[in-house]
């Protein structure tokens, strides 16, 4: 069984999209917009997911974890627009921010990583 620094090395991209999903649960009160009840639920319900499907691909990969955060990422970058916060610059800018470094590490292990024999347990 590989020791977890050699999970945490072959998987980095899967362990920044962790942190990055943990950034998103407690960027409404880093950034101060909590009191923003759309954009901070739309926060903390897809930075948990990502953060699950991150831990997810850390204990055992399967491509499909990536593609669910690939559209998350989407989804990020597109719901200020859709959920009309677009106007608060602070959230808007986190949201696409983070969105596309989601989007851009999830789509790369997706189309890098073979689905076979990769585990990381």
């Amino acid at each position: 069984m590989p020791a977890l620094s050699d999970r945490l090395t072959t998987h980095w991209r899967d362990v920044a999209n962790l942190i990055l999903g943990l950034w998103l649960v407690i960027s409404p009160w880093t950034l101060s917009y909590m009191t923003m009840t759309v954009p901070t639920w739309n926060a903390i319900i897809v930075g948990v997911v990502i953060a699950v499907a991150a831990i997810g691909a850390l204990v055992a990969f399967h491509k499909w974890e990536e593609w669910v955060s690939v559209a998350l990422a989407v989804w990020l970058i597109v719901s200020p627009f859709a959920l009309d916060y677009a106007s608060h610059t602070t959230v808007l800018w986190n949201q696409l921010i983070v969105g596309a470094l989601v989007g851009i590490l999830a789509l790369w292990t997706a189309l890098t990583t073979p689905e076979t024999g990769v585990t990381a347990g």
